[in-house]
């Protein structure tokens, strides 16, 4: 009996080996210096592409608490697998277990209101740390539950631009909690900047009982002084267990979050109807105003493109050209060109434009893709 239960162990440490060294997920630590607290290590996951992709940048996303590094990791791990959908991939910076000089900046937020020595230390020493030793792309997450989830909103109102998003699972807000509350309206109508985004939720576990009427009093305060630069959603996942609750809200924001870099755009929408242009003009707006770095505009150009194919392929080419010039690395764009092309019997140009979607593309499935349709123009041409 005592053979086998050793066996069983060593099988699943090996199995836990080989399942990091199949995803190369990289877990390092950083030490952070600074002159509020002592020197304090972080533990910082980086995703399975980080070594192999030298020239990509990553989001960030930090939470304060210790044990949310392996929940955290295996959801990005599971839910940016899948080429960057709907996560797209990101380094994950957790905070030292029991470290004094943190927790008591923490306390400090806590307990004395205007005290903001814990965000001069995200923003002096520890934000800085992150970016000076990792592909970083700018774009930053803070996510909490309960205590640090408080802490979030408390980010938010007092200094919104440390991070781009903010992530609050069951917040404690009860009792002064950082004095949240009573900041709120006024620091909510104040706030300027670029657009923020805001995840909010809680359920109605036994846990959160003595929560909801300050959840629901922040709520009616967000709503009231709402403005132009938060964008929010909050949701009551009722029903469901308390310890659930850091699952759901990540799940959630993450789709939330990202739902307008993912989301192609509808022919019939607003903006489509307005035009390349207007495309052009929204896909501007996230990758200059919201996210700071590139949100390629390529499927819905792509989308409106397809909408001219049948009836006039000239059109569609010229809209999916608008495409490649807005990104000259855009292989599915040149595969849109080639089959254009191929409509209108200009086989030449088809055989031009798939060659160089081939070329561009290193993905093993586009690949033999575009390899067969190359040589089934390259057949047609002889004909």
């Amino acid at each position: 009996m005592i053979k086998r239960i050793f066996f069983l162990i060593v099988g699943l440490s090996l199995s836990a080996f080989s399942i990091a060294d199949e995803h190369n997920t990289a877990f390092v630590t950083l030490n952070v210096t600074s002159d509020l607290i002592e020197p304090a290590e972080f533990k910082v996951t980086l995703p399975p592409s980080y070594g192999k992709k030298t020239n990509k940048q990553y989001v960030v996303l930090f939470d304060f608490h210790p044990r949310s590094q392996a929940l955290l990791a295996g959801m990005h791990d599971w839910m940016s697998h899948n080429g960057d959908w709907p996560w797209l991939e990101t380094i994950i910076v957790t905070a030292p277990d029991g470290h004094k000089g943190l927790g008591e900046l923490k306390t400090l937020a806590i307990e004395e209101q205007g005290n903001q020595k814990l965000l001069d230390y995200l923003e002096q020493d520890l934000l800085p740390a992150i970016d000076k030793n990792y592909r970083t792309n700018g774009f930053k997450i803070l996510n909490g539950f309960t205590g640090n989830a408080g802490l979030g909103l408390y980010t938010l109102l007092n200094r919104p631009q440390l991070f781009n998003a903010y992530f609050v699972a069951s917040p404690v807000l009860s009792k002064d909690f950082a004095y949240v509350i009573k900041d709120a309206p006024k620091k909510l109508a104040a706030m300027q900047g670029k657009p923020r985004f805001l995840f909010m939720s809680t359920s109605d576990s036994g846990f959160e009982q003595r929560q909801l009427a300050s959840f629901a009093k922040m709520e009616t305060i967000i709503k009231t002084n709402s403005n132009q630069v938060l964008d929010y959603q909050i949701k009551r996942f009722d029903g469901s267990y308390y310890m659930t609750q850091p699952v759901l809200a990540t799940a959630y924001a993450i789709e939330a979050l990202f739902d307008d870099y993912h989301k192609v755009l509808a022919v019939d929408s607003d903006v489509s109807k307005q035009g390349t242009n207007a495309i052009l003009a929204h896909y501007q707006y996230l990758s200059e105003q919201k996210y700071g770095f590139k949100v390629p505009a390529t499927s819905s150009l792509i989308k409106l493109g397809d909408s001219f194919l049948e009836t006039e392929p000239s059109k569609a080419v010229a809209v999916y050209k608008v495409a490649i010039s807005d990104d000259p690395q855009a292989y599915i764009a040149y595969d849109a060109v080639a089959g254009a092309y191929a409509k209108q019997g200009e086989i030449e140009l088809a055989i031009k434009y798939q060659a160089l979607a081939l070329d561009i593309t290193d993905h093993p499935f586009y690949q033999n893709k575009y390899n067969n349709k190359l040589a089934k123009y390259k057949q047609q041409s002889k004909l």
